[in-house]
């Protein structure tokens, strides 16, 4: 089974939970729930941290240990909530970075961090 792509990986998460059936667990909302849950707890790795001070923590150690796992666990929700929906992970991202073209096009969005309308 490949896991370096995200079929392989889902394949193995799903087999995962189908050995310990969880899946009665897992509806679409509960599973969007958790994913916002863990994507909350990746953020709280950032509390109370200056940017500077946090971009160089970030590099090793306990941060850096603590950011792979809920980063992980993200994208284990969003693979099974994808899984769940029946979203193509791939072509939705593809789509979304055509989509952002077209609202942010170079020359107007180049250097700013200003939202689509107002640029």
């Amino acid at each position: 089974m490949q896991n370096n792509t995200i079929e392989g990986l889902t394949a193995r998460l799903i087999e995962f939970r189908d050995a310990r059936d969880w899946k009665q667990f897992h509806s679409l909302k509960d599973l969007i729930v958790s994913l916002n849950l863990e994507a909350g707890e990746l953020l709280e790795v950032t509390q109370w941290i200056k940017d500077d001070e946090f971009e160089k923590m970030a590099d090793s150690g306990v941060i850096r240990a603590k950011m792979e796992e809920e980063c992980a666990d993200v994208l284990l929700y969003l693979l099974l909530v994808a899984e769940r929906a029946g979203i193509d992970l791939m072509q939705a991202a593809s789509d979304k970075i055509i989509r952002n073209g077209e609202k942010y096009p170079v020359d107007k969005a180049r250097g700013t961090a200003k939202k689509y309308d107002k640029l």
